[in-house]
């Protein structure tokens, strides 16, 4: 039993990656087979064009998920490295976002022709607001420890616990500064 956590983190990312690598050729080759081969346009070159300049990220994305994610195992078939977590919070989360919504793109660009890439823009907005919640509630968190509690701590009566308030509310106990 020893590195249960560490093969199951093993299982667990082999399973999300060749469900990744599968999900991610079946939608490109549908892609590739339906608006290349099938419905051929004028505008062919334009539309492989904007499809391998869209899709880089993903591809990209895909392969360091893989190169992180992916568990090692020694000669013998033991497990050297189980891969770090692909369901970690924080930009593992934001790169699973991006390789799913432009997975979404590439189905869109299939049904609807090149303008469904427009949805791609949404990824920049997404990131855009996630970096700015991020950052205001490190900065709302931080304004804490310097004493700056804001409203806060002027509508608790400064720096003083609920228990601290409690306790002197009912007259017991006072705390005594030095």
């Amino acid at each position: 039993m020893a590195q249960k956590a560490a093969k199951q983190l093993a299982v667990r990312n082999t399973a999300i990656l060749n469900r990744a690598h599968a999900i991610s050729l079946g939608i490109n080759l549908l892609f590739i087979l339906l608006r290349l081969l099938i419905f051929p346009s004028s505008k062919a070159r334009a539309t492989l064009l904007i499809y391998i300049l869209l899709s880089l990220p993903a591809f990209v994305i895909e392969f360091w998920l893989e190169r992180i994610g992916r568990p090692t195992h020694g000669a013998n078939g033991e497990l050297k490295r189980s891969g770090e977590d692909l369901e970690a919070k924080g930009l593992t989360e934001f790169m699973w976002d991006v390789l799913y919504w432009t997975w979404g793109c590439v189905v869109a660009a299939t049904v609807l022709g090149n303008k469904g890439w427009w949805l791609w823009a949404v990824i920049p907005i997404y990131g855009t607001w996630l970096a700015y919640t991020t950052f205001g509630s490190v900065r709302k968190g931080m304004s804490g420890l310097t004493g700056q509690g804001g409203e806060d701590a002027v509508a608790h009566g400064g720096a003083a616990s609920n228990r601290q308030r409690k306790m002197e509310k009912r007259g017991g106990q006072k705390m005594q500064y030095r």
